[in-house]
């Protein structure tokens, strides 16, 4: 099977995480691709294909050489962004891209044009995996599981020298909760990889500090004929609230290492409101100052409104991975060095996002991003590069190399 057909059966499968349930996973479906994930593992021959109580999908491809090396290790994740819908995939795969509008869905108008994501010039030439627009495709992260199965399938059968290398695939990193249940001691690798970055050659080591605010507002519901004075419209103090966040610090108006505020879920009537937000910050003492905004923005409306008017509830999801690599950076340069003899020019950029490596790095496993050749994540525009996902199996395979060279 090629990584292309495993990719395509990967998204029929719907894994949309979900923030507001308790459960681990956060949806049953997950559990239903892990299972599914363990069946492929244990035909390709993996060792010790498993899924845990709760839903973490682990195996072993064991060593061929009898050279002692570190064990290291590659993780994508299971469950796809809740930004858009992820039931009922309709992906395709294109002709050789011309540069031109990417007709989605005729019937409907939706047109990938590059005059909106100018980052398609990079593909002419190249087949596209899309949709028909009315549902994001999943590359992120079922490009990175598919890459890393086909890898695995390419190592187990080939004679080329390498050391052990564990494989995870995690649930929930869409809400934060990729790491929480990770067994890092039970996996048994020594160094990682995610593989959930986007277009070819990125390698990043640097992501954003994160927060989730989950703001409920209790409003007071008055006959609106004498309300005069005393009605407290939930909704309206939800929009009030808003407004005195920095208007110009949200994803629309930064980029680079700029951090923002974003709303992510509002939902309001009179009585009661809740407000969802994620909050980033490459620096973490600007991070911090941004939840203590977070928590000024919330006692200036209770004191407009009054104490209990406001309840904030913020969460760390997890930190900067840069300090954790820096003592490691030879898993750059590794990667660097492989993409290199495949002809892929390396681009280290900062991650404008998390990846479960961010926190698996302070648990002790260190763990940089690797690319998958998917572009415009958690979205209806989103796409994948058939030659960039094949160029990335390559490359895992190439690090598996590398190591065994060492």
């Amino acid at each position: 099977m090629t990584v292309i057909d495993r990719f395509l059966k990967l998204v029929s499968y719907p894994t949309t995480s979900d923030e507001r349930s308790q459960t681990c996973p956060s949806t049953p479906q997950q559990r239903v691709l892990a299972e599914e994930l363990v069946r492929q593992m244990q035909e390709l021959g993996i060792q010790d294909a498993r899924v845990d109580a709760y839903g973490y999908v682990y195996g072993t491809i064991p060593a061929n050489c009898e050279k002692a090396l570190p064990v290291y290790g590659l993780i994508a994740h299971m469950d796809t962004a809740p930004d858009a819908p992820g039931e009922n995939i309709r992906a395709r795969v294109t002709e050789a891209y011309d540069g031109g509008d990417v007709v989605l869905n005729e019937e409907k108008h939706i047109v990938l044009s590059p005059k909106e994501y100018p980052q398609m010039k990079h593909a002419i030439g190249k087949r596209l995996i899309v949709t028909d627009g009315t549902t994001l495709l999943g590359a992120d992260d079922k490009a990175g599981v598919a890459e890393i199965l086909s890898a695995a399938e390419l190592l187990l059968t080939s004679d080329r020298k390498h050391g052990a290398v564990k494989l995870a695939f995690t649930p929930d990193e869409e809400i934060g909760r990729g790491a929480d249940r990770f067994d890092v001691a039970g996996f048994g690798a020594d160094y990682a990889y995610t593989v959930d970055g986007g277009a070819i050659g990125e390698l990043e080591y640097e992501n954003f500090n994160a927060a989730s605010a989950k703001i409920v507002i209790r409003g007071k519901s008055i006959h609106p004929g004498s309300a005069k004075g005393q009605i407290v419209n939930a909704a309206l103090v939800a929009m009030e609230l808003h407004g005195l966040l920095p208007a110009l610090e949200t994803p629309y108006y930064t980029d680079g290492y700029e951090g923002f505020y974003h709303l992510t879920d509002l939902q309001g009537e009179t009585e009661r409101a809740e407000l969802h937000y994620i909050i980033r910050d490459h620096d973490r003492a600007k991070f911090e100052d941004r939840k203590a905004v977070m928590q000024k923005v919330c006692a200036e409306i209770d004191r407009r409104y009054g104490a209990g008017t406001v309840e904030l509830t913020l969460r760390d999801s997890y930190y900067n991975m840069k300090e954790k690599i820096e003592p490691c950076m030879f898993l750059i340069e590794n990667a660097k060095q492989a993409m290199e003899q495949l002809g892929i020019e390396p681009k280290v950029v900062p991650i404008r996002g998390g990846t479960d490596g961010a926190r698996l790095s302070f648990e002790g496993l260190p763990c940089p991003n690797l690319c998958t050749g998917g572009e415009n994540y958690h979205g209806r525009y989103e796409y994948a590069c058939v030659q960039s996902m094949e160029k990335t199996t390559g490359l895992l395979i190439a690090i598996a190399a590398k190591y065994a060279e060492r």
